[in-house]
């Protein structure tokens, strides 16, 4: 599974895959062999023969952060699966204030909702992508202004294309 992981100041992209109690994680480019068991309400990880008690608080949902303890160290991890990225999901608040909303695969504008310059509340409709013959509603992941449409009625997207931005 492919995901896009937030640590702190820092995101990348990670590629997870689980056999029983085996994680193969490519994280950055590297690749780690984890071998994973829960002990108790936490779960013990073993990596290249380094053993870690670890923890997560919070029930980790798409593009929501949870706190994850290894040892005595926390970290506020927010993944998000770029195959889902839609709505609120799909944009992301930067340091900027803008909300971006992303294609969340490859398709065809059908219809763009509102014009350059126009305020909208959160999760109301800005553009609808066809993709495998469905459409996908592309909704306000917070109140703003539509400062930018980067697309018009029958272009094609690619998945991640930035469609639209709300500051």
């Amino acid at each position: 599974m492919k995901l896009h992981a937030a640590i702190g100041d820092e995101t990348t992209d990670v590629d997870v895959r689980r056999e029983g109690n085996r994680v193969f994680a490519t994280i950055g480019g590297r690749n780690y062999e984890l071998s994973l068991q829960r002990a108790g309400g936490s779960h013990v990880l073993n990596a290249d023969g380094a053993v870690f008690d670890c923890r997560v608080e919070g029930q980790p949902k798409s593009g929501e952060a949870v706190d994850v303890f290894i040892g005595p160290n926390r970290f506020s991890v927010t993944l998000t699966d770029p195959k889902r990225l839609r709505g609120a999901a799909g944009a992301g608040a930067h340091a900027d204030g803008a909300a971006r909303i992303l294609a969340p695969m490859p398709g065809k504008v059908v219809r763009v909702l509102v014009e350059s310059g126009a305020q909208v509340e959160a999760g109301a409709g800005i553009i609808v992508v066809e993709a495998m013959k469905m459409q996908n509603e592309m909704k306000a992941p917070k109140a703003g202004t539509v400062t930018a449409l980067n697309v018009e009625v029958g272009a094609t997207v690619n998945g991640g294309d930035v469609l639209a931005v709300i500051e």
